[in-house]
């Protein structure tokens, strides 16, 4: 029995759940070698900003225990470079982009939305950066207030009828509360979770291994929050949730369905397993069938939460 894994999303058909993290993935043939991009369900671009930016001085990049810090501070060659380079090599993939976009005033994301807005034969949606750790700018400390976040959603929206994902960090606070927020500005989905600010000093130089002080840690130290967040919200708002964070095999991957997730985002695994997407893909592939599951959908929100215990009555 083949498993029907086609994934629906706000009038978007996928051939599957399985997507990349913006970031892991370069920007467009260095993992062609190993994976072929028309296996995935979509392809969630690096972040796009509107002039290029060169990123955080190195290192910026440390593995720790369980997972890795990262500072690369958006380094990409900005929002003309993808225009002329990067849409027309995807428009020979038959797989649709999710551009994530990142922008330090109001204006940048508007020009980034209005002009991405124009590509929609290859761009299906744009995940919306509200919450990188690793920039001064347009980053978590710029957008702890949630009237700027607000303000960002709406900015996107009035520009774009393209479906919008805020991919948000519990950085920025309670991420139940903010995503109920942003929705109501107007977000069609939400990306959970972005990574968590971390440090790691080097006990010899007494120093910290990042030169930017501070990384975003990712990988399976963080898997268990971003598994509850997904639970939380899936539970909480009846819109489509990209999981991210953790997952670094099919396992991980059919937790996150379990509990409701629409698109399964691989970032970390990507670095350690270059065909990582492809063999969580199979791996769903094989755990559907085994399980005699005919559509994906059977399994995807299928949690079963045990039921309390009664109180013991009083004397017993």
């Amino acid at each position: 029995m083949k498993t029907d894994l086609t994934t629906r999303i706000k009038g978007l058909t996928l051939k599957n759940p399985v997507t990349v993290a913006s970031g892991t993935f370069g920007s467009t043939d260095e993992y062609a070698g190993y994976v072929d991009y028309k296996k995935l369900g979509v392809i969630i671009t690096k972040t796009v900003t509107v002039k290029p930016r060169p990123g955080n001085p190195m290192p910026r990049i440390y593995e720790t225990p369980s997972g890795m810090l990262n500072a690369i501070g958006l380094q990409n060659k900005g929002l003309p470079d993808f225009l002329e380079n990067k849409i027309p090599y995807f428009s020979k993939i038959d797989t649709p982009l999710i551009v994530n976009i990142a922008g330090e005033t109001l204006q940048d994301f508007k020009e980034l939305a209005r002009a991405l807005d124009r590509e929609k034969k290859v761009v299906k949606a744009l995940e919306l950066n509200l919450s990188c750790p690793n920039v001064e700018k347009g980053g978590t400390s710029q957008m702890k207030k949630r009237e700027a976040i607000l303000d960002v959603i709406k900015a996107v929206k009035d520009q774009t009828s393209l479906t919008v994902f805020a991919k948000l960090s519990p950085e920025l606070g309670d991420i139940l509360e903010i995503s109920s927020e942003v929705i109501r500005a107007g977000a069609d989905g939400l990306t959970l979770i972005n990574t968590l600010k971390g440090l790691s000093v080097d006990i010899h130089t007494r120093k910290p291994r990042i030169a930017n002080v501070t990384g975003g840690l990712s990988g399976p130290a963080i898997k268990p929050v971003a598994l509850r967040h997904v639970y939380e919200a899936k539970k909480n708002f009846k819109v489509p949730v990209i999981a991210a964070g953790g997952i670094m095999t099919w396992e991980d991957a059919v937790e996150f369905l379990i509990v409701g997730a629409d698109l399964l985002s691989v970032g970390t695994a990507n670095f350690v397993n270059p065909s990582a997407t492809l063999d969580i893909l199979k791996g769903i592939e094989d755990y559907c069938r085994k399980n005699k599951i005919a559509r994906i959908d059977e399994l995807r929100g299928s949690f079963k939460v045990a039921s309390k215990k009664p109180e013991c009555p009083s004397g017993g």
